[in-house]
């Protein structure tokens, strides 16, 4: 169930999360969703949230050891894999949480922070092991994470994965000239010294 409503959350966002839904995508008969989730709908979503947040963090700190290219490489190939395998349906369900009407579940707001921020450190350690300025790792993981999100939405409006290719070309340019420039700082640093 909780696979299930982690694919509504992709294509329908929070709105289309409801329990017939659930039931109707995963085949499990109805009394099973009050066994597994006494707290009904939130709760599923809650957990659906935690499960999807989970597995994309573990993509991206799985390839943070091989650096910050690497840790994009893998994201924008995880995407890129999720919308073709969709057709362009199916999106981030972190962010359809994010952007969606939590009034019944405030603190879904606050799980998809916590997400994000996960996703954000491990960007941001990778970074800082390159020699990037605390500054700088910062605002490229900020900028990776958001650029890579919104692609994503380019792409299921498009119904192409071109605003993919076209961010991640970017965004290695990026990555590339904040590596040169830290590298320039730190010898021009080295030789005042």
């Amino acid at each position: 169930m909780i696979h299930s409503a982690v694919e509504v959350l992709r294509e329908r966002g929070v709105g289309g999360v409801t329990i017939d839904a659930i039931l109707a995508r995963s085949g499990s008969p109805r009394g099973s969703v009050y066994h597994h989730f006494p707290g009904g709908r939130a709760q599923l979503i809650t957990e659906a949230l935690e499960f999807a947040g989970d597995a994309i963090g573990a993509i991206i700190e799985g390839a943070a050891a091989e650096g910050s290219t690497a840790i994009l490489h893998e994201f924008v190939r995880f995407w890129r894999q999720m919308l073709l395998d969709s057709d362009f349906t199916a999106g981030c369900p972190v962010v359809a949480v994010a952007v969606g009407s939590n009034d019944e579940a405030p603190e879904l707001f606050d799980s998809t922070a916590g997400i994000f921020q996960r996703w954000w450190d491990a960007l941001h350690r990778a970074f800082l092991g390159e020699g990037l300025a605390e500054d700088d790792a910062g605002q490229l993981a900020t900028m990776a994470i958001a650029s890579v999100e919104g692609a994503v939405v380019l792409c299921r409006s498009r119904r192409g994965p071109q605003p993919l290719d076209d961010v991640a070309h970017q965004l290695e340019l990026l990555i590339d000239s904040q590596r040169f420039l830290s590298r320039a700082r730190r010898s021009t640093s080295t030789e005042r010294s």
